[in-house]
């Protein structure tokens, strides 16, 4: 296993892919064209006033463009609840899955709010491996922010600077039976976020003093919408 600098996430395919399969991309070139074309304001008419859309939201702008996000192998066909795809491939190095998709039986999940009567766990199959530097878990979760996409990835955390030499992939819950068309290739399956492991200890104490004159001051500019946050507060992500 290749060393890599402590900043460095990398993934690997077969060669037999190289050039076939999309790459995975940092989630900031990601964003859905409904994000894009969102106004900055937007009138309330309840309020008869102009306010910020969630565009103009730092943390909801920093979560949905944190991490990297793993692409859909091909194109993937769903009429009547069954997906099917047209993906021919050249023999290569081990005999994996060549499947876009395969399937969790539902007994895996009874009794968790992911189970349908009728209906399996899908499971994204991905052809990347990840390496992470020493010291990282990777989280995986659905698309931040993503509830246009007709499947909710299920969360998982994954000591990606160890277990990094074979595939992970993507298990979800298809949760728009009515959906019939074409997810196209390159459609984002799944959000990875580098996470550094570290043990936590916690505090409890309550709000007096100067961290009380400091809540009321730092709301009162908040409330007024001076961008308090992104100028004085917000950290660089990249």
């Amino acid at each position: 296993m290749d060393q890599t600098s402590e900043h460095t996430i990398t993934f690997r395919c077969p060669p037999e892919l190289e050039g076939i399969l999309p790459r995975p991309i940092p989630a900031v070139l990601g964003l859905p064209d409904w994000f894009k074309e969102l106004p900055q304001k937007a009138f309330s008419a309840t309020l008869r006033d102009e306010l910020f859309t969630i565009k103009k939201c730092p943390p909801v702008i920093d979560a949905m463009t944190f991490g990297f996000l793993m692409p859909l192998a091909c194109d993937l066909k769903v009429e009547n609840g069954e997906f099917t795809w047209q993906r021919d491939l050249p023999a290569g190095i081990a005999s994996y899955s060549r499947s876009p998709i395969d399937f969790h039986d539902g007994c895996q999940v009874a009794g968790t709010p992911f189970f349908d009567e009728d209906r399996f766990i899908i499971k994204f199959n991905n052809f990347w491996t990840i390496q992470l530097p020493p010291g990282y878990s990777l989280l995986v979760t659905h698309p931040i922010n993503r509830d246009d996409l007709p499947f909710s990835t299920l969360c998982g955390l994954v000591d990606a600077d160890s277990y990094c030499d074979i595939f992970v992939h993507f298990p979800a819950r298809w949760r728009d039976p009515s959906f019939y068309g074409t997810l196209p290739k390159g459609t984002p399956v799944a959000q990875c976020i580098p996470m550094k492991r570290e043990t936590w200890s916690d505090r409890f104490e309550t709000i007096t003093g100067e961290a009380a004159d400091r809540l009321n001051e730092i709301g009162d500019a908040v409330s007024r919408g001076l961008g308090l946050y992104r100028q004085q507060f917000r950290a660089p992500k990249r």
